[in-house]
């Protein structure tokens, strides 16, 4: 078994100043896996007569209302990192609650209206549920325990909150894959941080705790942890068999209130018998209730609904916009301002002039064609060109130093990769196609010698794996690593290759010299650290990392692996540094070479 997870130990405090790793501003593209849009709608209590909430345009979520009903609370990403804002019922008064460069979400103001209970990374980097005193501004970490804390919510005297919690579990693989699965339970807690206790039973996922009117009942979704994985996933969503249960804090009594196939998440009770929820399957969501009726249907997410029972707030836009194809180069949000993030989904690598970008051409999640062509687009995400077809994927491109030719896996990678695939290269003008590698066996990930003469790849066999180097003049290939490795990138001064190493259930970086000697373990913390690429000169690599754990119960996100930030650190893996802090997923980032940042 997995150790508990524990606080990376990391001094986030150098995102902000102090820091020395590059002195001017770099730009990095990457591939995100977020909302193009999110907006939050109020409605009647049945998602009838529905109106836009908030003006604009900016990507907002997870809002609740305030016990008296005449305000909502929300999460903005209008000033780049998420923040709470509150705002009246009619969409006017907007006012900003929370500033700081980490992830503040999923507020709730207490049921007095003095105080707010949100979740937020600051200080860790994992979630704890702070308080913050709307009068003094002052804010207390309440729960400050390793693992992730979620969801808080008031009982409605105000004396206690309920929240969801993974503290205290082994992170888990969904079972054939390297995505993990959440366990979480539902917890209550005074408000002054004493008397703690779990509610729920083991070996589930518990989430979205509610209190009933009296306070004598806390009422959350459940379903198998097992399931967390395949809930992430839209058209598997039909399939996963969950709960809306109810629990009596003074005798343990269970209620079920609705239970069967499909993901019922967000419930609440409206009276003392009439609990509502969202009932998901798919591309679409509907507002459904206990006692039988169903409500509005449509691009739902994270509904709540007034003390009252009169009205609803949701979001509207995340299931049709995450899986959306759109083209590179619009602006991310990240938390150090030396770095410019900009978005590039498919693998993208940037040309050494730094005026286009390859990479694996999204179509949109589902469709036939998606990831089977290689495009190439001006950074500016202007004039796009498909360049090659594939019979299967054409994946994880890589241009030569001379900018004259891209390497890239074509076949069938990730699950499929039982199937074969073969490295491959092309002009840029899409002339010359042809295979560097042949026979049986799984090659990909591919990455150029700074010399041209020769490529690394991913080799994978049932029967052997690691890593292996071909000779572009003549096809020969050598053996470098024999581990479950991934993902070489060769170091532009040509004396070391980086990649990710799957040792004692855990993904890490690693170096290796070209000739196979001086393996070096260059991330040590726990959780998995993936996709591996060099700065133009060198001197640091960007990354992925899980080390933060969830920042929200896993079935709320439609999104494989929400658990991903990007990272960047030095060469010899000294100063590991966070660059992202948001519940998207961040992967496969690119590096525009310094000193070509004019867009063409």
């Amino acid at each position: 078994m997995k150790p508990t997870r524990v606080r990376p130990v990391l001094a986030l405090a150098l995102l902000v100043s102090g820091g020395t790793m590059l002195a001017a501003k770099e730009r990095i593209f990457v591939d995100q896996w977020s909302p193009t849009r999110s907006e939050l709608f109020i409605a009647d209590a049945d998602g009838s007569n529905a109106k836009k909430l908030v003006a604009g345009l900016a990507i907002e979520y997870n809002a609740s209302f305030s016990h008296d009903g005449q305000w909502v609370v929300f999460t903005s990403e209008r000033h780049g990192s998420a923040d709470i804002f509150r705002i009246s019922v009619n969409g006017m008064q907007l006012e900003r609650l929370t500033d700081d460069p980490a992830f503040d979400d999923q507020a709730a103001l207490s049921p007095d209206g003095t105080s707010l209970a949100f979740v937020s990374t600051r200080g860790s980097g994992t979630t704890d549920i702070y308080i913050l005193d709307l009068k003094s501004r002052r804010v207390r970490n309440l729960t400050n325990a390793p693992g992730g804390d979620f969801r808080p919510s008031w009982s409605p005297d105000g004396k206690r909150l309920a929240f969801s919690s993974d503290r205290g579990t082994p992170l888990q693989r969904s079972a054939g894959t390297w995505e993990h699965v959440h366990a979480a339970s539902v917890y209550v807690v005074d408000a002054d941080g004493r008397g703690l206790r779990k509610i729920s039973s083991d070996g589930q996922l518990a989430g979205s705790p509610k209190w009933s009117p009296d306070g004598t009942r806390v009422v959350f979704y459940e379903l198998a942890v097992a399931d967390t994985f395949t809930a992430r996933g839209l058209p598997a969503q039909s399939s996963v068999q969950s709960r809306i249960v109810s629990i009596d804090l003074s005798t343990g009594a269970r209620v079920e209130h609705a239970a069967g196939p499909g993901l019922k998440l967000s419930p609440q009770f409206l009276t003392a018998t009439r609990v509502a929820y969202l009932a998901k399957s798919g591309p679409s969501a509907a507002l459904t209730f206990s006692s039988g009726e169903a409500g509005t249907s449509g691009d739902i997410g994270n509904p709540a609904w007034s003390d009252d029972g009169k009205r609803v707030v949701y979001q509207s836009g995340p299931i049709a916009t995450i899986p959306e194809s759109r083209p590179p180069g619009g602006v991310l949000s990240g938390r150090d301002s030396r770095y410019e993030l900009l978005y590039a989904s498919g693998f993208p690598a940037v040309s050494p002039d730094g005026r286009q970008i390859v990479l694996s051409e999204r179509t949109r999640r589902g469709s036939a064609d998606d990831r089977t062509a290689l495009a190439i687009w001006n950074t500016d995400g202007t004039n796009p060109r498909r360049i090659f077809q594939a019979d299967g994927s054409a994946m994880s491109p890589q241009w030569s130093r001379d900018g004259r030719w891209i390497v890239f896996g074509a076949g069938n990678y990730f699950l499929a990769r039982v199937r074969p695939a073969e490295i491959m290269i092309v002009k840029s003008d899409g002339s010359g196609a042809r295979a560097l590698t042949t026979g049986p066996g799984n090659a990909g990930f591919p990455s150029w010698s700074p010399d041209g003469k020769q490529v690394v790849y991913r080799f994978w066999t049932d029967n052997a794996a690691g890593l292996r180097i071909v000779s572009v003049a003549d096809g020969a290939v050598r053996t470098l690593t024999t581990g479950y490795d991934n993902f070489p990138g060769w170091s532009p001064k040509g004396d070391r290759i980086v990649f990710s190493r799957l040792a004692n259930g855990e993904f890490h970086i690693y170096s290796v010299a070209p000739d196979g000697t001086g393996l070096t373990q260059l991330t040590k913390v726990p959780g998995d650290d993936s996709h591996p690429a060099w700065s133009a000169d060198g001197a640091s690599i960007l990354f992925s990392s899980s080390r933060f754990g969830f920042k929200d119960e896993a079935p709320l996100a439609d999104i494989p692996q929400p658990y991903g930030e990007l990272f960047v650190m030095r060469a010899d893996g000294s100063e590991q540094q966070p660059l992202t802090d948001n519940p998207w997923e961040e992967g496969t980032p690119a590096w525009q070479p310094a000193g070509t940042k004019d867009r063409p």
